[in-house]
């Protein structure tokens, strides 16, 4: 099913994903939105098949109907399963690490408190959910802490540029350090989905300049990049990804200018500034 899985959402744990369910945010998420469009109108739900570590879950989505007062535009979707089903005691096990420490914090806050407890750094988990080529199906993929730390050990002192080139581009040398282990491996891969539909989102044109690159020759040449460096921030979600041309990625990483995110522009160490011709997720 690999060839068929298309990048959805990518969300820290929490305590409703590990007991029945989790909302997902289809701004952005293009591939995603417009399958949902095919068959799921607001107030509307229909069932469907979870697969999480090759075994399958039955679950829920639904598109919420909120009151309108409100005043909703765009849509809401949660997924939705039995609380602490089947597939909430698999979430359980396979983020133990995360389920352990919101318990522990449940116990000791005051009665009646329900803020919502965050994860320490070094606790931090998530869960990736992909698209199937069937409409029903939809794979978990689990970001453990354990991937997350040998993550950091594999990236340690490696170039950010041989590093994206690696999330970008397809990898001949399969011993390539960065994709050795299987752990290493599904974080790369999704990585790659998150730029893939930002790609798509910006239809190929680069954020900075604007241009098709390689639109004549009937090819697409953009890249995906990682504001705040990736060996550094080990951050991988969209709101720190632009979509640029080769020649303005190469010379960023040549350049090391500052991003303002405020402002949205690069502050280059000439003096120079350079804003975001286009915007639609930052």
């Amino acid at each position: 099913m690999e060839g068929f899985e298309h990048y959805v959402y990518k969300i820290e744990i929490n305590w409703s994903l590990l007991t029945e369910g989790l909302t997902l945010s289809v701004e952005n998420q293009v591939i995603f939105a417009r399958n949902m469009g095919k068959f799921l109108q607001r107030g509307e739900s229909k069932p469907i098949n979870i697969y999480l570590n090759g075994r399958r879950y039955e679950a829920q989505i639904r598109n919420v109907n909120f009151d309108a007062r409100f005043k909703r535009i765009k849509d809401t979707l949660q997924i939705r399963y039995p609380r602490n089903g089947k597939l909430a005691r698999a979430l359980q096990a396979s983020f133990l690490k995360s389920y352990n420490f919101i318990m522990h914090q449940r116990e000791m806050r005051p009665k009646g408190d329900r803020t919502m407890i965050k994860l320490p750094e070094d606790f931090k988990e998530y869960l990736a959910i992909y698209t199937t080529e069937y409409e029903d199906s939809y794979i978990f993929e689990t970001i453990a802490a354990e991937d997350i730390l040998l993550l950091k050990q594999v990236v340690k002192n490696q170039s950010e540029r041989v590093l994206e080139s690696n999330f970008n581009f397809d990898v001949a040398d399969k011993g390539s350090k960065i994709i050795e282990d299987e752990r290493v491996f599904k974080i790369r891969k999704l990585n790659r989905k998150i730029g893939d539909n930002l790609k798509l989102l910006y239809d190929y044109r680069c954020q900075i300049c604007g241009k098709f690159i390689g639109e004549g020759y009937g090819a697409h040449v953009v890249e995906a990049h990682h504001i705040d460096y990736f060996v550094k921030s080990l951050n991988n979600d969209a709101s720190n990804q632009l979509i640029v041309c080769p020649n303005h990625h190469s010379i960023i990483h040549e350049v090391n200018p500052v991003f303002d995110r405020k402002k949205l522009i690069y502050l280059y160490p000439n003096g120079m500034q350079e804003g975001l011709v286009v915007n639609k997720h930052l």
